[in-house]
């Protein structure tokens, strides 16, 4: 359960605040000394929450004051604590007797709360303040040198990802499990520890640049094939382009072999795994099929000589310190013989072998820790639908987490050619990111200070993150917008490919779980913002009623998905006027994405909607395997392949059926929506940043000899209640329209042609799968099929038809082909 304690100055009396202040510091042994500002400040916040393995978390954002150990003033020094502070807002100094160190936004710092100093914070500020329990090596690195050694560099590397792992803890401390966080207080001290031993050892210049670079390369490698039972150093040195001997003495410069190297990697992943509650449901068996292990019996003699004690046991009772549990075991073997990412006392022996060894080791060690950090940054995989469908495939599941960044997106576009960012097996689960093309309307509430939406949207006079939006041309010479012209507009995060998915194969999405993407800015913390765009190419622009005829105007809402019930409400609108990009180029209309707004060329109405409750339902405007064409593909017309079909019934537990078009299946998600109506009337829902838990299941085309999937060409809905047939004006519009199809498509659609393809598919559906006639199946749709409009905005239009499952109180599901394996 989560265990969070607030403290909120407003919520106190002043005469009170400064002794409650402190209790809550004193947990993480300090004091403030600033009882006057304490008193004086009614903004002040703070946040805390305790692990179970007793270190502290504490996010505080209050006004200047300076902060000292308890513990330095005691006879009873603490034993294996290191306190973190991440400088997320704010200037601070550090002052000891011997220096002082400056400290600016985005600053790390290790700290010996046993020591002598004062760390003073000079402005306003936002931290994070972390008391890590048992932390005894990492304490002996903080100690060993000087203060200005323990700030972390944070501009690259594993620094920055530490600082990206403490920005997201701060966003997601409420929500994280005190169960949960030791898995997080690994990661965090393994981070910390590389980061101390890179400064240590960059005076190392016994190890060539060359070794080392060859040795990060093998890891990456390893890493990425640890499921394959039958990995060896041969094939790793095949795959590499190095020979077996060669590779072999790059792991004895290490310390350790290739084969206790892998043993070592492998039985940290089990680790993590057999200590995650939310995977629980699976056996230990599947657990080390997982990571490469083939046999269950081998696999427990392996761990126990490891871990020192059985699967079973570890799985039982998690070790409380599992930072140096993880650490500690390997065989009993001779030394040279010991893996390095469970050995790590050699860091600190100071005899000519051990320093030949230390760089390489570093490298063993970083990676180790960069792998486990991207599996044990805070993703929720608890909250996993767990009614969900049984998996069917042979294998267990691996579960992966897919980050946004400006390298793992394509912006306003599909293709085949697309160079995927994942690859996956059938059944495997992926956490996928996604960020609305709209956050821009509001970069302060949408943008600000989340790193991932900031790589995406970031664009100045110089430099444009992600320059091709849509699939026009790079040169922009049709109508000079920009890049890609905005010839489609989502930020699709992707693509993933799906191992053995060939042209003619099924791959079924299953929609496991979507969660908000709160805000990171220091003024909105923690909540959840959404944009409107009543646009030009919305239904409504030729049928205004109020001057002006011809106006576009954005409502900002803030998202409320964990109230009783989930629902959203209008904060202000603005009417769009004419916005210059960072490149200089004046848009007049909402005509390419992603264009920053200026908020002080716009007149902001509040108050609007003020009576109205917009019940939330999220789900995902765009999914999409890629097209079999060649080139680029807007994103706007959905095809068969998904792509933007804006139905909002693609929420969570609902399965998505798309036909495979190109080797890999090659699958993207994007245009989170937190609410919309059927026909998205005015252009856009409430376009909000989501995150999705997607399971991906291939089935192949030789199973589904005889069943509707057999030669399915369009994309299929199945929610727990319904069957959705989606039809468009042009189910195939790239086929049927020609050369010129990505113009015509938006000239040329009907709703009459997409009325008439949802009843085509929908009596197809009902002949092939359910055996009616022709005759039973007009008469049923007639008196018992929905048709809906889905949306008029996206060129190709869209109607589906809803069939009810309890029309069919008798149908055998069973009879479907299984997933593959």
């Amino acid at each position: 359960m989560t265990d969070l304690k607030r403290f909120s100055a407003s919520a106190i009396p002043a005469e009170l605040r400064q002794p409650a202040w402190n209790e809550i510091l004193s947990r993480l042994g300090l004091a403030s000394d600033a009882a006057s500002s304490i008193r004086n400040d009614d903004s002040g916040h703070m946040a805390l929450s305790v692990s179970a393995r007793d270190s502290v978390f504490v996010q505080l954002t209050a006004s200047p004051q300076i902060l000292s150990p308890i513990a330095a003033k005691s006879t009873q020094p603490l034993q294996g604590t290191v306190l973190v502070l991440a400088l997320l807002d704010g200037t601070a100094q550090v002052l000891d007797a011997d220096q002082t160190v400056k400290l600016r936004s985005g600053d790390i710092m290790l700290l010996d709360p046993s020591q002598s100093w004062r760390l003073a914070l000079q402005t306003r500020f936002r931290i994070m303040l972390i008391k890590l329990e048992s932390s005894s090596f990492l304490l002996r690195l903080v100690r060993s040198g000087r203060q200005e050694a323990n700030r972390i560099s944070t501009q690259q590397g594993i620094g920055a990802l530490c600082l990206n792992m403490l920005q997201s803890l701060t966003e997601q401390l409420p929500h994280v499990d005190n169960n949960e966080l030791p898995a997080l207080e690994v990661t965090l001290a393994e981070l910390l520890v590389a980061c101390l031993s890179h400064k240590q050892s960059a005076a190392n210049e016994e190890a060539t640049d060359v070794q080392l670079a060859h040795l990060r390369r093998v890891c990456r490698t390893v890493d990425s094939r640890l499921d394959d039972p039958d990995l060896n150093i041969e094939k790793i040195a095949a795959q590499e382009g190095l020979s077996p001997r060669y590779l072999q003495k790059l792991f004895k410069n290490s310390g350790t072999t290739f084969s206790e190297y892998l043993k070592s990697r492998r039985i940290q992943h089990c680790c993590i795994d057999l200590a995650n509650p939310a995977l629980a449901q699976f056996s230990i068996a599947q657990l080390c099929y997982r990571w490469g292990f083939n046999d269950a019996a081998n696999f427990s003699r392996t761990f126990s000589q490891f871990m020192g004690m059985s699967p079973k046991s570890y799985r039982a009772s998690p070790p409380q310190d599992l930072h140096e549990q993880l650490r500690r075991g390997c065989p009993q073997t001779k030394p040279s013989a010991r893996s390095p990412v469970t050995d790590p006392q050699s860091f600190l022996q100071d005899d000519d072998i051990q320093k030949r060894r230390r760089p390489f080791q570093e490298v063993l060690d970083d990676h180790a820790k960069y792998a486990l950090s991207l599996r044990l940054a805070p993703k929720r995989f608890s909250d996993i639908d767990n009614t969900a469908p049984a998996q069917t495939v042979a294998q267990s599941p691996r579960q992966y987490y897919l980050p946004v960044s400006d390298k793992t997106v394509h912006w306003g576009y599909f293709s085949n050619a697309i160079k995927p960012v994942l690859t996956i097996r059938s059944g495997d689960i992926v956490t996928i990111e996604t960020l609305s093309q709209h956050a821009s309307d509001d970069c302060e509430r949408m943008i600000d200070g989340d790193a991932g939406a900031q790589s995406v949207f970031h664009w100045t006079g110089t430099t444009k993150n992600v320059d091709r939006r849509g699939a026009g041309p790079m040169d922009a010479t049709i109508f000079g917008r920009g890049a890609g012209e905005g010839f489609g507009v989502h930020i699709c995060t992707g693509p993933v490919y799906v191992t053995d998915a060939e042209p003619g194969d099924v791959l079924e999405i299953r929609i496991l779980d979507i969660q908000p993407r709160l805000s990171c800015s220091p003024e909105h913390q923690g909540k959840h913002f959404g944009s409107n765009a009543a646009t030009w190419w919305g239904f409504q622009y030729d049928d205004l009623l109020t001057e002006p005829k011809k106006r576009e105007v954005v409502t900002v809402y803030e998202v409320h998905q964990h109230t009783h019930p989930p629902h959203a409400k209008a904060i202000y609108n603005f009417r769009w006027t004419p916005q210059t990009d960072p490149y200089g180029i004046v848009h007049p209309t909402i005509d390419y994405p992603g264009i920053p707004v200026d908020h002080s060329t716009i007149d902001k109405q509040f108050g609007i909607l003020d009576k109205a409750v917009i019940p939330v339902r999220p789900h995902f405007g765009v999914m999409a395997v890629a097209p079999r064409e060649t080139g680029m593909v807007d994103s706007i017309p959905p095809s068969y392949f998904g792509g933007n079909m804006d139905n909002w019934r693609a929420g969570k537990g609902t399965k998505l059926f798309l036909p495979v078009a190109t080797q890999g299946a090659l699958f993207s998600v994007g245009d989170p929506h937190a609410s919309q109506g059927d026909s998205e009337l005015c252009g856009t829902a409430i376009e909000c940043s989501l995150t999705g838990v997607f399971q991906l299941v291939l089935h192949k085309q030789r199973d589904l000899k005889g069943s509707y999937m057999d030669g399915l060409n369009h994309p299929f809905l199945e929610t727990p209640d319904e069957w959705v047939l989606q039809g468009m004006s042009f189910s195939d519009y790239q086929a049927e329209l020609g050369p010129n199809a990505q113009t015509q498509v938006y000239k040329n659609s009907s709703m009459e042609a997409a009325m008439r393809d949802a009843f085509r598919k929908a009596r197809h559906y009902l002949m092939k799968e359910h055996q009616l006639s022709e005759d039973e199946a007009i008469s049923l749709i007639s008196v018992a099929v929905d048709f809906g409009i889905t949306q008029v905005v996206d060129g190709n239009l869209g109607v589906h038809a809803i069939i009810r499952k309890a029309i069919f109180p008798d149908y055998d599901p069973d009879h479907l082909p299984k997933a593959h394996s």
